[in-house]
């Protein structure tokens, strides 16, 4: 059974609450009645609230400088963060501005070697007698046994199947196959390719072979001690035909029993232009010219005897 209120409560209102509205008004009131105070003492005896000022600024200079150093300690993380995120902006800038650098450098590098390698092919075909086209080497194997170069010149530039191909570095190989503006090269690294070499330091005849691998496989031509020392280069004779001799073949990198390996000194990797040459012809370059033909007899006259 609901009791009927009182008259004179009021619902909801506790007494926690009649508390806290009692000290608020009196707190408001004793900080009235001390501002009053202050305020007639300020006008009565100015000497003595300078120094209940000079108090309170004591009292209250501790709570002054703890706020101050909270509001610098959050300025200077604020500011510090603002500092940082223009660190990493302005260092992200440089990374990239430095990263476009860097690929110019590597563009002009790469344009200076491709103009040095142009101009050393221009000069090999000045200097070579049998040159008969200049091309760019647009395409080698790299992972397959079988090694093959493609040449921008074909049959429409003068160039036919068994032609030697060179660059200024040394020899790159022969024209297996041509087209109308290209032609696959056999390099001098294929199994198939046997180039007849001599090394250069003494000139004892050698064969090269290629390895299938990149690399080649120089045997001399007598057997007995190894006559190769790691460095040595190896050039071609001119024996059989096809390659020209004097022309830079390989270095010696190591030795095994009874031969070496050898790097080749042209690379395709490596070489942009490359220069297809007549096959060499021994007999017609080494042939001694004709012996002058004998004077014709001189007839003796007759004597008549009488």
């Amino acid at each position: 059974m609901a009791v009927a209120p009182t008259a004179g409560s009021r619902p909801g209102w506790s007494r926690r609450a009649q508390y806290s509205l009692f000290f608020s008004l009196l707190a408001t009131i004793a900080g009235v009645v001390v501002g009053l105070i202050l305020l007639a003492l300020s006008l009565v005896a100015p000497r003595s609230y300078a120094a209940v000022r000079g108090a309170a600024l004591d009292a209250t200079a501790p709570v002054t400088a703890g706020l101050r150093a909270v509001t610098s300690t959050v300025g200077g993380l604020v500011s510090g963060a603002t500092d940082y995120w223009d660190a990493a902006r302005q260092n992200g800038d440089l990374k990239r501005l430095n990263q476009k650098l860097l690929q110019r450098m590597v563009e002009a590098k790469a344009i200076q070697l491709e103009n040095g390698q142009l101009k050393a092919a221009l000069q090999l075909r000045e200097r070579s007698r049998d040159a008969v086209a200049t091309g760019r080497i647009v395409g080698s194997s790299y992972e397959s046994p079988r090694r093959f170069a493609v040449l921008s010149a074909g049959s429409g530039d003068g160039v036919q199947i068994g032609m030697p191909v060179r660059s200024a570095a040394g020899l790159i190989g022969r024209v297996m196959d041509t087209g109308r503006f290209a032609s696959r090269v056999l390099l001098i690294s294929d199994r198939a390719n046997i180039v007849p070499a001599r090394l250069l330091r003494g000139g004892l005849p050698v064969i090269s072979t290629g390895r299938g691998d990149g690399t080649l496989d120089v045997r001399p031509l007598e057997v007995g001690r190894n006559p190769f020392k790691p460095g040595d280069l190896i050039i071609t004779s001119g024996t059989g035909g096809l390659y020209p001799p004097l022309v830079p073949v390989a270095r010696i990198v190591k030795l095994d029993d009874d031969g070496a390996v050898a790097l080749p000194l042209a690379d395709p990797a490596n070489v942009s232009f490359a220069l297809v040459e007549r096959p060499f012809e021994p007999l017609a370059e080494e042939a001694p010219p004709p012996p002058p033909a004998p004077p014709p007899p001189k007839h003796k006259p007759k004597l008549v005897k009488s």
